[in-house]
């Protein structure tokens, strides 16, 4: 196993540094309504703690949660200790319960969930939120004053950056426009969204890579090929200048120490 860390990165101009590869928690809190390739038992907390201070011995300092992620944001404020060594970025705007999605993206629920986040997670600021796009990203940065009250949590300090987690190329670029950070999907099999991270790159603003593995389609059952395939997603994505942090989720020790590695042997 290689040894090395991995190296950090500025994000956008947040003052914000994130490790190249960052832990995504949806496994540790929820596996109903997942797109995973195969079912999951969620891990005890025996099992998370394990993941947690592998993903920190080998430099990984950006953990990624959400509301929607079932008891997610709750595990972590159980289980991370040494709070200070950790970017946190969580989300408004989807919440999960009776096993379904739905949004709400009104500043009364945003705030709410903001305040929520922050005793879930037993901190007194979140380094980063994301609105959790449904889709209709221009709609919901044009409309709803989600933004605003972003900003004004930045401005209270209970926030340091904002952006969001889109799902439109229109609504990457417009939220560049008005926030820190844009969360995009991007891999070798989906390239529709590369000029979001152009975009970012131009502006000095921040960019997290989603789905980079295709919620992990992109390994199993995919065809054998002469090069290791998180290898070849990362070494995409890690090309582009513009990306900041690429998140992955594993509650298996093992895919998590390949996926270190493999991000070693490519980050930039």
């Amino acid at each position: 196993m290689n040894a090395e860390p991995l190296t950090r990165k500025a994000l956008g101009s947040t003052g914000i540094e994130v490790s190249r590869l960052g832990l995504g928690t949806v496994k540790i809190g929820r596996n109903a309504g997942v797109k995973y390739p195969t079912s999951f038992a969620l891990p005890d907390d025996k099992q998370v703690c394990e993941i947690i201070d592998l993903a920190k011995s080998r430099g990984i300092n950006l953990i990624d949660t959400a509301p929607a992620y079932g008891r997610s944001e709750e595990r972590i404020g159980e289980l991370l200790t040494q709070r200070q060594d950790w970017v946190i970025c969580s989300k408004v705007g989807e919440e999960f319960d009776n096993r379904a999605s739905h949004f709400d993206f009104s500043a009364k629920h945003i705030r709410h969930s903001i305040e929520r986040s922050l005793k879930r997670l037993r901190t007194d600021f979140i380094d980063i939120v994301l609105v959790h796009s449904d889709g209709f990203d221009v709609d919901i940065i044009n409309n709803t004053g989600c933004f605003e009250v972003l900003n004004d949590c930045r401005e209270k300090g209970l926030i340091r950056a904002f952006g969001m987690s889109t799902k439109t190329v229109e609504g990457g670029l417009l939220a560049l426009e008005h926030s820190d950070i844009a969360m995009v999907t991007y891999n070798s099999a989906h390239r529709e969204e590369e000029p979001v991270i152009d975009r970012a790159l131009a502006l000095n603003k921040g960019i997290l890579i989603k789905k980079a593995l295709n919620s992990g389609h992109a390994v199993n059952g995919a065809p054998p090929v002469a090069q290791d395939p998180v290898e070849a997603n990362l070494r995409f994505i890690f090309k582009h200048q513009g990306v900041g942090s690429v998140i992955i989720g594993s509650i298996n020790p093992l895919h998590m120490a390949h996926n270190i590695d493999m991000a070693i042997a490519v980050q930039s």
